[in-house]
């Protein structure tokens, strides 16, 4: 399998398919690498994105400052289909992570994401707890999990995404089930039982759809016994650490990040 030093020499690429599915997988290539891999899910609203996404994102911070095992799935977006195909590509990337840990060196498995990646992240945790298979940690990123509008994303013109785009994601994911009762595998929001859930970390946007969502999956967590925590920031730019990474806010979200990070390895 060929291996290259790009974009960043102290990053170590593989592209292979992993059941099936492309996947790009991300190294250190100086430092020490650390007994964890995370599963790492890119954002798109269900319908765009690619997995070298990655690169832009928090992931990539896993890799150089920490030392992980980043597996970035390209799953099929909905366009090609629609649900379940995306959270089955990314399940069957994280079961062979899960029984092949011993020969990754994967002490630790951390699953997480961002915006629909965020989504597919949380449904690919609960489909775990349900299938016998231990995650350690989640950090879904601003997710993407409700099908039904809530009191942020109905009439939410913010900036990157908003309810225009968030119902055209909806509906090419789940095409005639857009906007009804669904499995919390498709809209992980309708989750009824949420015991026995990995511990969670997230931030989000108080002006972005996904606001209340988010805050209610973390009470939801909570409520349930599962450690959770979100902070929340001043913004209506959805993805916000992503789109200007220099701004003060985006500075502090992505230094918090790094320390549930952190301590999710101290576990």
């Amino acid at each position: 399998m060929k291996i290259q030093l790009w974009p960043d020499s102290d990053i170590k690429v593989q592209k292979m398919r992993i059941c099936g599915v492309p996947t790009l997988i991300l190294r250190p290539a100086k430092i020490p690498e650390i007994p964890v891999a995370v599963l790492w899910i890119h954002g798109g609203g269900y319908m765009i994105g690619m997995k070298e996404m990655a690169y832009m994102t928090r992931a990539v911070d896993l890799v150089k400052k920490y030392g992980a095992t980043v597996f970035s799935p390209g799953y099929r977006l909905a366009w090609q289909k629609p649900y379940p195909a995306a959270v089955d590509d990314c399940y069957a990337v994280l079961d062979h992570i899960y029984r092949h840990r011993d020969e990754l060196n994967a002490e630790k498995i951390i699953v997480g994401g961002e915006s629909a990646g965020g989504g597919l992240a949380a449904a690919v945790c609960m489909m775990a707890r349900d299938r016998g298979l231990h995650i350690d940690f989640q950090m879904p990123l601003y997710p993407m999990i409700s099908n039904i509008d809530t009191e942020s994303s109905k009439n939410n013109h913010g900036k990157v995404w908003n309810t225009r785009k968030n119902h055209l994601g909806w509906r090419m994911y789940l095409r005639s089930d857009a906007k009804k009762k669904v499995s919390p595998y498709a809209a992980p929001a309708q989750q009824t039982d949420y015991t026995g859930l990995p511990p969670c970390y997230t931030f989000v946007g108080d002006g972005e759809p996904f606001y209340k969502e988010t805050l209610d999956y973390i009470s939801a967590l909570r409520a349930a016994g599962v450690e959770a925590e979100a902070d929340v920031y001043h913004s209506n730019v959805h993805a916000f650490d992503i789109h200007d990474p220099d701004d003060e806010i985006s500075r502090d979200a992505i230094r918090r990040f790094n320390e549930h990070f952190e301590k999710a390895l101290k576990r």
